[in-house]
């Protein structure tokens, strides 16, 4: 849309607006779909490569999802910028009722569960001749085909967040299956009722404190949250009158999708597997993790008077309007506008200007968050300058705050 177009359609009243405005994107929103389906690309691709006698690069291809995601997507996020266009709120409700753009989140499920039992076809597999591969994959290979399956599952993760905030039965349903393969499946406890709560505050294991390095935050997310998750669910036990180990726990019938997830592979492919479920996994968990890290790192709801916390508001959230990374993680940088708005469906979701704004797509900024001497050249001064150099107003860990006397 032209500058001058938009100028003048935002000077429309909303009820106008609402019949003007269109998703100029909205046939690239099912892109996600093409990540799990990158594993059913290589077998076409190791037939033709063997043909052409170039099977000693094949497997370089095996590491595909980390080069789409870590590399091509930080400069994709470059060379095609930002866009803060965003629906009025007359338009909102007509994105919502859209079946178009749920269909792009139910397709996701069942691609990411075939594409992972492909990959662990592939880890596992003694003999790929049929595909145009002489013998197994190499040792580097197979780690490569775990890790792209792990990005997958960590989209499966993003996918399924998106899924877990509605009340819809089938689409909490197809949460837990979007869950099952990385073993997270407690994360939309922990993520609903107490993240949303908690968030942009030290009682928060999702939120991360200014100068904590992503290596040491990982651990005190993981287990805080599964700690939260179940403290959580067996609160709800109690008062529904039930004892904590029951099947309506949410924690436990996310164990019971994993293990019915993987129990036919296991049995098909044997003990040999488990490292690909583990690999797979962890790195599903650790994109997860990354982007929560960066999601509100530093930043901190201040008390009122009474002593509780502020409302959340955007400025909580760190923001990001880089257009290709919004698309593959479905709005999920617009992430000031998800916490106000929870059950808001990613297609509806709105830039907020006013919000911190992070120099890159999440998808660099998971890559420099791993380093964390660069993170925090790159960060901290941003925490800093968004409190007006008062660093004592930021999330710092409890040891080190000191009381303003």
């Amino acid at each position: 849309m032209p500058d001058q177009q938009r100028a003048a359609l935002a000077t429309l009243p909303d009820n106008e607006r609402a019949t003007e405005w269109k998703d100029r994107y909205r046939y690239l929103r099912p892109l996600p779909l093409l990540m799990p389906a990158i594993i059913f690309l290589l077998i076409p691709l190791f037939m033709v490569l063997d043909h052409r006698g170039l099977q000693n690069i094949t497997e370089l291809f095996c590491w595909t999802g980390p080069v789409v995601l870590y590399l091509i997507f930080p400069v994709l996020d470059w060379l095609i910028g930002r866009d803060t266009d965003s629906p009025p709120d007359d338009a909102v409700a007509r994105l919502e009722a859209s079946r178009f753009y749920r269909w792009t989140v139910w397709a996701f499920v069942p691609l990411q569960l075939a594409a992972v039992i492909a990959g662990a076809f592939l880890f596992v597999s003694t003999d790929l001749t049929f595909f145009g591969f002489q013998g197994s994959l190499s040792t580097p290979a197979k780690l490569g085909v775990a890790i792209s399956m792990g990005i997958v599952g960590g989209l499966g993760i993003n996918i399924g967040h998106e899924l877990a905030h509605r009340n819809d039965g089938f689409e909490r349903w197809l949460a837990k299956a979007a869950f099952a393969p990385t073993c997270y499946g407690h994360f939309p406890v922990a993520h609903n009722r107490g993240h949303h709560i908690r968030v942009a505050t030290p009682e928060d294991p999702s939120s991360a404190r200014l100068g904590e390095p992503f290596w040491r935050f990982l651990p005190r997310t993981v287990s805080g949250s599964f700690r939260a998750a179940w403290s959580l669910e067996a609160s709800r036990m109690a008062r529904l009158g039930r004892p904590t180990w029951h099947l309506s726990n949410e924690v436990i019938t996310s164990w019971v999708a994993s293990v019915a997830f993987w129990t036919v592979p296991l049995l098909l492919f044997g003990p040999q597997l488990l490292p690909f479920i583990a690999i797979q996994a962890l790195s599903g968990i650790a994109l997860l993790e990354s982007v929560n890290y960066i999601e509100h790192y530093g930043l901190l709801r201040q008390r009122t008077s009474r002593g509780n916390y502020v409302r959340c508001a955007p400025e909580h959230s760190w923001n990001s309007d880089y257009l290709a990374t919004n698309f593959l993680l479905l709005n999920l940088q617009r992430h000031s506008d998800h916490h106000a708005n929870p059950t808001l469906r990613y297609q509806a979701l709105r830039s907020s200007l006013s919000a911190p704004q992070l120099p890159s797509g999440y998808a660099l900024m998971m890559l420099i968050a791993w380093f964390p001497p660069v993170w925090r050249k790159v960060m901290d001064d941003k925490v800093i300058e968004h409190y007006g150099g008062d660093v004592q107003r930021a999330n710092l860990d409890p040891r080190r705050r000191v009381t303003n006397s």
